[in-house]
């Protein structure tokens, strides 16, 4: 049994095949949410007291991650949206594909976009990494979210974007 985990576990642990695993696209401009669905300043007020509210709006969750990138933290919405696409495959070999390549985005010490989680969250994930489940990222993105609900979101309640939506 231990070495059979210690199989999965290494499989995940592999390193990528190529240098073009490496290269991440920036887009040129910075993203602008949609403006056909630019939400109604009542709307955008409930974004104020709840983060689920605003990640659940894609006007929202575009111009969250918009003020993310300009503090040079959007990594956390990005696995947070990944984690929300992860729970939603049925494939249990694409579910280890896609477990993988969170992985290694987010989760892994040096990861190109790693979030910041204790070790207790990151050892808990890896272990659920070993059989991936629907729930794998479950304490990691829950941590990620109180982050960005504590620390993030009072800031872009306070920011000039924000300001222009509830008027």
């Amino acid at each position: 049994r231990a070495k059979e985990i210690k199989t999965k576990l290494g499989t995940l642990l592999q390193k990528p095949d190529s240098a073009i695993d490496f290269i991440i696209p920036y887009p040129e401009k910075p993203e602008k949410p949609p403006k056909a669905q630019k939400p109604s300043p009542e709307e955008a007020l409930q974004w104020r007291d709840s983060l689920e509210k605003l990640l659940q709006n894609p006007y929202g969750l575009t111009s969250f991650h918009s003020f993310l990138r300009s503090e040079f933290s959007e990594e956390n919405a990005e696995f947070w949206v990944a984690c929300e696409d992860y729970k939603k495959i049925k494939s249990p070999v694409k579910m280890a594909e896609k477990a993988k390549k969170i992985y290694e985005e987010f989760i892994q010490t040096e990861a190109p976009k790693e979030v910041n989680i204790d070790h207790f969250t990151k050892a808990v994930t890896m272990k659920n990494l070993v059989e991936p489940s629907p729930s794998s990222f479950d304490m990691a993105q829950k941590r990620i979210f109180a982050l960005m609900e504590k620390d993030s979101l009072p800031r872009f309640v306070r920011s000039e974007f924000y300001q222009e939506l509830i008027k």
